[in-house]
């Protein structure tokens, strides 16, 4: 049996996952613990739906939808979904995010969060796992295809939330503000705190007034390899149950 069922990190949600497929990683509980949810939200690119199912009960949500383009993840995240009874609250949709424009109107979101493919296509090897390599590639979508779309979903005024590679970063802001998404917050994760940053969290505004802010850095690891006290907080355990990363 390769599926199994984890409790989804600082929530009483389970999620189903499968142990032979691409898994949610860091990236998506971080990206969930920076992001500020409310009124109506779409994860684009959801995999088995972690976003939502951590976003879920925090702020003032109203209902939140989660798209993904590969059937198998899809389904594993409808599963999760109904395996909670979150039916009425959360809904996934299979489906390319590029055609999302053929279902809904302008102007319809309050807050996009996305944990896109980092890879350039050409820009590495690809995996032979076509799941894998849809999960890290620009294969299916590309980050303008995320900021576009973002920006026709967003109301003005909405905020959108990503995690992303630093060396994208420059790419990263080009392309927001080309596509009216004012660049707001930036937060860089280190793995230690002498370490370089090996991801970033970014927040939007759509046509929002130049302004951005630096937090500071979210550091992984102490020296001695142990956890921070942040990392903890993130995750919603005390220090002293022993925190399993997925697998």
């Amino acid at each position: 049996m390769t599926e199994r069922i984890d409790i989804v990190p600082g929530t009483n949600y389970k999620i189903i996952q499968n142990k032979n497929r691409f898994s949610y990683g860091t990236d998506a509980i971080f990206l969930s613990n920076f992001a500020k949810p409310n009124g109506i939200i779409m994860d684009l690119g959801t995999g088995t739906g972690i976003i939502p199912l951590r976003l879920l009960d925090r702020g003032k949500v109203k209902l939140i939808y989660g798209v993904e383009i590969q059937e198998e993840v899809a389904n594993l995240a409808s599963r999760s979904i109904e395996l909670n009874n979150l039916q009425d609250r959360i809904k996934i949709l299979h489906m390319d995010l590029k055609d999302l424009p053929k279902y809904f109107e302008k102007c319809t979101f309050d807050v996009i969060t996305s944990n896109p493919p980092y890879m350039k296509a050409g820009g590495a090897l690809v995996n032979p796992d076509e799941n894998y390599a849809i999960s890290r590639h620009e294969i299916a979508c590309n980050l303008e295809d995320i900021l576009r779309i973002t920006s026709y979903l967003l109301k003005p005024l909405g905020k959108f939330y990503m995690v992303h590679r630093p060396d994208r970063l420059v790419d990263i802001i080009c392309l927001m503000r080309q596509y009216k998404l004012e660049p707001k917050t930036i937060r860089f994760v280190q793995p230690k705190i002498c370490k370089k940053p090996n991801l970033l969290l970014i927040e939007g505004l759509k046509f929002g007034k130049p302004d951005l802010k630096f937090h500071n850095p979210l550091i992984v690891y102490n020296n001695d390899g142990s956890y921070t006290d942040e990392i903890y907080e993130i995750y919603g355990i005390d220090k002293d149950v022993k925190l399993n990363e997925p697998r």
